[in-house]
């Protein structure tokens, strides 16, 4: 079956790659660019621990950039933006 799932996109450990979080104000900012069209589109996630519960905000901007590198450095600055405008509002 492992030819059949490679084939298939079944085979996804392959594909997934840990993201080390960025701290900021209590906040876990993962960057997770998406790959298209040999760009990049700027997306992450911005986490942080609530009452217990972990809260997640999806972060995805129009912007694409040449550079995996240049996509994470842009979306961990706009994403300490978003947390020093909105804070926990943003789980809302």
């Amino acid at each position: 079956m492992g030819f059949f799932s490679k084939l298939f996109g079944l085979d996804k450990e392959s594909k997934v790659s840990e993201v080390e979080p960025v701290e900021y104000e209590g906040y876990l900012i993962y960057p997770e660019p998406i790959a298209e069209g040999g760009q990049f589109r700027i997306a992450g996630r911005i986490c942080k621990q609530i009452d217990g519960e972990m809260k997640t905000h999806t972060f995805i901007r129009s912007d694409l950039l040449a550079s995996k590198q240049d996509a994470e450095e842009f979306m961990l600055n706009k994403a300490k933006m978003f947390i020093d405008q909105t804070g926990d509002s943003m789980f809302q």
